[in-house]
């Protein structure tokens, strides 16, 4: 039998366009991914604390009690001021060529109330704590010092006086230890005359390098 060319082309085109279509239908399947992830890490060190130099207190009072006076003329007042401690955390090489760090205190007068005791008649004898050496010689307490009823022309703790100190930092440390304790027996004298009552005093303590 004969084929009309017109249905030829009719049935080709129908095939055609039946492939297009089904071609459409898989390109509408796989539609572009519109969403994506990335994984983000990050590496962090541990930080390193600087090291520093510093002064603490083992307490923040003192109650001086009588004591026998060897002058019969005078009255004497003794206590043990609190440990006072130097810690050094720093590094050998974060400590300038000759540093020396030093404690000093001063005090100011006794008073109750319009009645005072002048600052010059308090003085101290310092000693390393119990449980630290000196670092082999590095590390010393600072001279004792009299009172103005011991000596007219001394200046008791009215002025700064050493507690102790070293003479190198950096050798101190080099030593083995980061921790150096003092404390210091404290004796006020006063005139047998002296007005009775209760007298406060504030002793400063400084650490300087």
């Amino acid at each position: 039998m004969r084929i009309k060319p017109n249905l030829l082309r009719g049935a080709a085109v129908g095939f055609t366009t039946a492939l297009l279509a089904s071609a459409g239908l898989a390109l509408a399947q796989a539609d572009p991914a519109t969403d994506g992830s990335v994984a983000i890490s990050v590496e962090i060190a541990e930080t390193t604390e600087p090291g520093y130099l510093a002064l603490s207190l083992a307490g923040s009072t003192v109650a001086l009690t009588e004591t026998t006076s060897a002058d019969p003329t005078q009255r004497q007042f003794s206590g043990v001021l609190p440990a006072v401690t130097v810690t050094d955390t720093r590094s050998e090489a974060d400590i300038s060529a000759s540093a020396a760090w030093y404690v000093v205190g001063q005090v100011g007068a006794f008073a109750d109330g319009a009645n005072t005791i002048a600052a010059d008649q308090l003085g101290w004898t310092p000693a390393l704590a119990d449980g630290y050496d000196d670092a082999d010689g590095l590390v010393a307490p600072g001279d004792p010092v009299g009172t103005a009823l011991d000596d007219p022309a001394g200046a008791g703790l009215a002025s700064s006086q050493l507690l102790f100190s070293t003479g190198d930092s950096a050798l101190a440390l080099a030593s083995g230890q980061t921790q150096w304790s003092a404390n210091a027996g404290l004796v006020l004298r006063t005139a047998d005359t002296v007005t009775a009552g209760d007298y406060a005093a504030t002793l400063t303590l400084s650490l300087f390098e």
